[in-house]
């Protein structure tokens, strides 16, 4: 699968995304929670996966559900994986 990162995702996510192609773009894996008031998705080909917190310690804490998150997104879906700041 092709994984859109904006800018605020942090790149060292992508190693552990294995089997996908990761590419800075606009979004799909990002940190814009109004993301989803701005973008209409349904019938879209692209799903966006928001992380919750975009600290690093704490993402990396909370990896798998990261990986779970892409791994189920389908075409036209809006994801938020909840990363609880510690």
């Amino acid at each position: 699968m092709l994984i859109l990162f904006d800018r605020g995702t942090l790149r060292s996510i992508a190693r552990r995304l294995q089997g996908h192609i990761v590419v800075e773009a606009i979004a799909l894996l990002s940190t814009d929670k109004s993301i989803q008031y701005r973008q209409k998705l349904k019938g879209r080909r692209i799903a966006i996966v928001i992380l919750g917190n975009s600290r690093r310690p704490d993402v990396h804490r909370y990896i798998d559900r990261v990986v779970a998150a892409v791994n189920a997104a389908a075409p036209g879906s809006y994801t938020e994986v909840e990363i609880p700041y510690e």
